[in-house]
């Protein structure tokens, strides 16, 4: 089954330009050195699947044309990758259904602190409806289309009316989590995800070895790095290049990119044939 990934963020948690900053990377004058902070869409097996949502979902949804969505896949509950969970309230008014929103239950936990008002009973008017999809590291799941979710139907006064939908269920698409972990002291856990022959990974710097199995006979593969040397919660440069060449995947992209790395034109100078460093609007197929 074919797969399509679109990078809508290739930044860091304080994107680039970074505020204040004046070094040369963020004064850049190549678009491609503009990140938004990480996020992507893979469209596999019919069905469009977001990959974190991050604070700048809204700029990145418009820039994408992004009108429909059947799934979000959570990374971490990090803001750079959760900040932008309340701007999917324009998909349940104009798409009429739930959002769908697959996690790790420590995230699905830690939204239910930041975005309380979401989840509280009675629910506020206009707050985003959202279904919760516990997953782990260890299972493959299946992600189905939205079309047979319940209808939501505005009430003014009320909110949003649920209403049943009879639509036969869909078969849905198989989706593989890559367990990593952001801190291999502290071991926060991220999940990356395998869609078909494409997977994308951010925000780690461990692996245990029996993840490396699901990494096989890949197309193309996504990491992250945000310095040359090593730091405590990502990949250095060095430590990437050399996944890379475990994994053996035919193309492999560095994303979650910060201002401590060259300009886009000179980073890719310096990188092996195969790998690149990914840009936002970046089309992987």
């Amino acid at each position: 089954m074919k797969a399509k990934l679109t990078i809508l963020g290739s930044g860091t948690s304080s994107g680039v330009p970074m505020i204040g900053c004046t070094c040369p990377v963020c004064t850049s004058s190549d678009p491609r050195d503009k990140r938004l902070r990480a996020s992507a869409l893979a469209e596999y097996g019919g069905l469009s699947i977001l990959v974190d949502c991050g604070p700048d979902f809204r700029q990145q949804a418009l820039a994408a044309g992004i009108r429909h969505l059947d799934a979000i896949l959570l990374t971490h509950n990090h803001m750079d990758h959760v900040g932008g969970l309340d701007d999917t309230r324009a998909l349940n008014l104009c798409e009429r259904h739930p959002v769908n929103i697959y996690c790790q239950k420590y995230v699905e936990d830690s939204l239910r602190h930041s975005y309380a008002y979401a989840f509280a009973e009675p629910k506020y008017q206009g707050a985003p409806e959202w279904h919760m999809h516990i997953i782990d590291g260890d299972s493959p799941f299946r992600v189905h289309s939205n079309a047979g979710d319940e209808v939501l139907s505005w009430e003014k006064g009320f909110g949003y009316r649920h209403i049943e939908n009879h639509s036969a269920p869909d078969a849905g698409v198989e989706v593989i989590p890559i367990q990593g972990w952001h801190h291999k002291v502290k071991k926060l856990s991220v999940l990356g995800y395998r869609f078909g022959d494409i997977a994308y990974l951010t925000d780690m710097n461990l692996l245990e070895e029996s993840e490396f199995a699901k990494l096989q006979g890949l197309k193309a593969i996504t990491l992250n790095c945000v310095k040359f040397d090593s730091h405590h919660a990502h990949f250095s440069l060095h430590e990437v290049l050399d996944f890379f060449d475990r994994v053996g995947a035919a193309e492999s992209y560095i994303t979650h990119i910060s201002h401590l790395l060259p300009r886009h034109a000179m980073f890719e100078k310096i990188l092996p044939a195969h790998v690149h460093p990914a840009y936002d609007g970046l089309v992987i197929e």
